[in-house]
């Protein structure tokens, strides 16, 4: 229940974090209220669900991969050695149907010796989720699907030259049943949010990013693109799937130009409960007018995971003059990617390989601390009104307002989180930091919590359930799948938060 509070009932206003206390002019003691002030933590790494660096990994990398790749001791470019894995929030892989089912029912997931099991393993050790692409087109990279599909019956073509390299038609029925129980399976093990932080839900077309599809029949386009948008969602319900907005997206001409049933079918999957990814920013000439204009039709509905364009060392980046890149300046392009990102207001960006990463680190630094300190969303509690005496079973209205340091936003909003997340005031025990007692605050949306647009809730608890005595009021957002646990973290100094994360506002008398 909402109550509105008067400023006249706020009895001091002590600021947490720089150890002030001020009385506003005209103030009572009446209600025995005290407002905080919360200083934020504008520059720590800060790891949050859809939010922060994807760091990219390869699909035969295994456990040995962060010696190999030198992620482990990464230069840096303010002369500091740094993990890379420190700064990312989770690893995303663009992977093949072969490689994740090798033979008929034969999953990677399922055997601890694999590859696949062992890259996985080492990433959950340092904390990072998963993400997937999973590529079934093998024109220019060799065979994608395992052979067992084709032996089936399935129908396939190659590019003329790599006879034995089979794709299959995306509308054929043996690869759809197959493809299905494979994805299936994989759902199985990996539709859990704390293993995926999210999916890449179409695959299709070459490299999987859904363009340049061959079909048995054009004509199944849409009902393909259907067909496999539903499948995801089936597979991964509690997981964020994203498709490439693409101009030509389902399309077997790749032109670069806009088709017509483009935007149709995006919105389709959108309104489906799809996010949002492109896999060409920074890449002015293949990223149009018309991809900032779909992004900007859904700013703040749904989250977009960005993909840069250029890979250095096989992309000619100067010769685009509408880029303005030059020659022998990867900084120039990492700057164009970090631009284009804050204009589309991302949430995730990405730490490629193919020497990617190590540009970032090398050439820009600076805008890699920058993004965390600005991309995505980055939440905080910014003045909060508490009571410090009361009664027990009393009526107390507690006034709290939020800030969202990022360009981007929290993404409750979206089917497969629902909600999920609220912020929520415990009432701690003074001896052990236990809690006591939590209060969820229904009517709070993350998803409203724009950056430079503060959010004020004040909110009716009753104080009850809990014997009188000394208490530390707390507060967080809580993950409601979660019995209430912390969900999010909050950018606050470490020193005023718990253990389990919640931010520690004032100790408060409850009599009896």
């Amino acid at each position: 229940m909402k109550k509105i509070i008067s400023i006249i009932a706020i009895s001091a206003m002590v600021c947490l974090g720089c150890g002030k206390e001020e009385k506003p002019a005209g103030g009572s003691t009446e209600t025995n209220m005290e407002q905080v002030k919360i200083t934020p933590d504008r520059t720590s790494i800060i790891k949050n669900p859809l939010t922060g660096w994807v760091l990219y990994v390869g699909r035969q990398w295994n456990d040995t991969f962060w010696a190999s790749q030198g992620y482990d001791s990464m230069p840096a470019g303010d002369g500091t050695v740094v993990k890379v894995s420190d700064y990312a929030t989770c690893a995303y892989l663009r992977t093949s149907w072969r490689n994740l089912e090798p033979t008929e029912g034969n999953y990677v997931w399922k055997d601890a010796n694999s590859n696949f099991s062992k890259l996985v393993k080492t990433l959950r050790d340092r904390g990072l989720k998963m993400s997937f692409r999973i590529v079934v087109d093998g024109r220019d990279q060799g065979l994608n699907t395992p052979e067992y599909v084709f032996d089936a019956g399935c129908s396939y073509y190659t590019d003329g030259s790599h006879l034995t390299w089979k794709c299959p038609y995306p509308d054929d029925p043996v690869f759809q049943q197959k493809y299905a129980k494979m994805l299936r399976a994989f759902g199985e093990e990996f539709n859990d949010p704390d293993k995926t932080e999210f999916v890449d839900g179409y695959g299709l077309g070459l490299w999987g990013e859904g363009h340049t599809l061959v079909y048995k029949n054009n004509a199944n386009k849409a009902s393909v693109f259907d067909w496999i948008t539903d499948l995801y969602l089936e597979a991964f319900s509690k997981i964020p799937l994203v498709m490439n907005y693409h101009n030509t997206i389902g399309d077997s001409v790749n032109d670069n130009k806009l088709k017509s049933d483009t935007e149709e079918l995006l919105d389709r999957c959108v309104n489906k409960g799809y996010s949002l990814r492109n896999d060409a920013f920074g890449m002015h000439t293949y990223y149009t007018s018309w991809h900032k204009s779909y992004a900007s039709k859904w700013f703040f509905k749904r989250p977009i995971v960005m993909e840069g364009g250029f890979v250095l060392n096989t992309h000619r980046f100067w010769i685009y003059p509408e880029d303005g890149y030059r020659e022998g300046h990867p900084e120039d392009v990492r700057k164009g990617e970090y631009d284009q990102s804050g204009e589309n207001h991302v949430n995730m960006m990405d730490f490629r390989t193919n020497g990617e990463v190590q540009s970032w680190f090398k050439d820009a630094f600076d805008l890699v601390n920058k993004f965390i300190q600005e991309g995505g969303y980055r939440l905080y509690p910014d003045l909060i009104s508490v009571p410090v005496e009361a009664v027990h079973g009393a009526k107390v209205t507690l006034s709290h307002r939020w800030i969202n340091l990022g360009w981007g936003y929290c993404p409750t909003n979206i089917p497969q989180w629902n909600q999920k997340y609220k912020v929520a005031f415990a009432l701690l025990d003074k001896a052990d930091g236990s809690i006591v007692k939590t209060f969820v605050v229904e009517d709070s949306d993350l998803s409203q919590w724009l950056q430079s647009k503060p959010v004020t809730y004040n909110t009716e608890l009753t104080l009850n359930g809990f014997p009188a005595g000394q208490y530390l009021w707390a507060v967080g957002v809580v993950d409601r799948t979660k019995n209430d646990a912390i969900g999010i973290n909050l950018s606050v100094k470490k020193d005023f938060l718990t253990a389990d994360g919640w931010v520690k506002i004032k100790e408060v008398t409850i009599k009896q």
